[in-house]
């Protein structure tokens, strides 16, 4: 029988593995947009520059989000 401190360490470790997740992704982004941006790109490649730059705004907003829920509540 679970407990809800072992449920609320395996919330813990599942929101760990998704912030390691979102934050490969946010790389991978970061780095796609690096190689789009080099000289002799098209307008085309500047549209989905912006579609990926949107993406990674959000993967960041998700990843604070995140990142809050893990530390914990202190009092002041």
């Amino acid at each position: 029988m679970m407990t809800p401190s072992d449920s609320n360490a395996s919330g813990r470790k599942e929101l760990q593995r998704k912030l390691i997740e979102l934050r490969e992704e946010h790389r991978d982004l970061d780095q796609a947009i690096a190689a789009m941006n080099e000289p002799g790109g098209d307008s085309a490649n500047q549209v989905r520059v912006q579609r990926l730059k949107k993406r990674k705004l959000a993967l960041k907003d998700q990843i604070a989000q995140i990142e809050s829920a893990l530390l914990p509540d202190i009092i002041a």
